[in-house]
């Protein structure tokens, strides 16, 4: 028996294998590439072929595509990213009272209090403090995303960079490079300006109490973990598996909903491989909201309708009808 959580964000798809004890036996991440649906449809191939034949017994999804990848899949749980990265953070210790978390096209912090939810901040408004600007940036520099953490490290004077805008941040990163100052101290000065970002944007009027965690893609830039640790006096804490924390929470939600319910799980089974998902949409005019409304096939039959914001495509899928 075995339960799959499902995050799917705008630059990863994550998948993570969970057994009845709740021991991780397989993680995957993969990058979505603008496509959620193939990236799922690709960890499930991966998943599929390492492990034959799987009995999967719960399945839960997460992330802003979590219900694109319930209908494709087949989802007993569908939750919102604080709570699936505050249930993971929590089962790996239940002493965890702040949780840190940047992904490629959002950040968060989350407080948590005996393990609930106390209070959380979203920023999704500007790409500077998320971790699709650091690939930008290690790309212009010709640096591999996978160093940018050890440069960093060795800075011993971070430049100042102006990080409340990525655009401002990329002008000033070039002005700073054209004046010759070092790789290692512009990456540290980036760091330096995504923090303060993230606190400036999230964290105002917020006490981070011990233990901390730092959770997301961009925790595997210890440079970042540094500048964490040095503007907070704190230790923050890299959990073991901190790219895929939205997946596990998830996974651990689907092993709780059917053992609760003594249901049969609603996931479809690999098989949903061989079959030829596409969408199409079209455009709402039945209000001024004029909703793109997006639908999802397999094999030519409609499985789920989404973004309306009325939700009564959603409610009434099966009789829709698109010209």
């Amino acid at each position: 028996m075995y339960y799959m959580g499902i995050d799917v964000g705008s630059v990863s798809t994550n998948i993570v294998l969970l057994d009845k004890g709740l021991e991780v036996v397989q993680e995957i991440y993969l990058k979505s590439q603008g496509s959620p649906i193939n990236s799922v449809c690709e960890g499930l191939k991966i998943l599929k072929k390492k492990y034959n034949s799987l009995q999967i017994s719960g399945v839960g999804t997460t992330g802003s595509g979590r219900t694109i990848a319930a209908a494709v899949t087949g989802a007993d749980v569908i939750k919102n990213e604080i709570t699936t990265h505050s249930i993971a953070a929590s089962y790996i210790d239940p002493d965890v009272q702040t949780i840190l978390e940047i992904g490629g096209q959002d950040s968060k912090v989350i407080l948590l209090r005996n393990g609930i939810i106390s209070d959380f901040a979203m920023n999704t408004v500007c790409a500077a403090g998320t971790g699709s600007f650091l690939d930008r940036q290690a790309e212009r520099l010709g640096i591999e995303i996978d160093e940018l953490g050890s440069l960093a490290l060795k800075s011993k004077a971070p430049v100042r960079i102006a990080g409340r805008c990525a655009v401002f941040a990329e002008t000033d990163i070039i002005h700073k490079q054209q004046l010759g100052y070092e790789k290692e101290d512009l990456i540290a000065g980036l760091c330096h300006a995504l923090v303060r970002n993230y606190f400036s944007n999230l964290c105002k009027g917020k006490e981070l109490k011990d233990k901390i965690f730092f959770q997301g893609g961009v925790a595997a830039n210890l440079g970042i973990k540094r500048v964490f640790e040095d503007v907070l006096g704190k230790e923050v804490i890299i959990p073991k598996h901190f790219k895929v924390m939205g997946a596990l929470g998830a996974a651990i939600l689907a092993k709780e909903a059917m053992e609760k319910e003594e249901s049969k799980t609603l996931f479809k089974g690999f098989n949903i491989l061989d079959n030829k998902i596409t969408t199409k949409s079209f455009e709402c005019e039945d209000c001024p909201n004029h909703c793109e409304v997006i639908k999802i096939f397999s094999n030519h039959s409609m499985i789920g309708c989404f973004s309306d914001r009325c939700g009564k495509y959603q409610a009434s899928a099966s009789d829709l009808k698109i010209n």
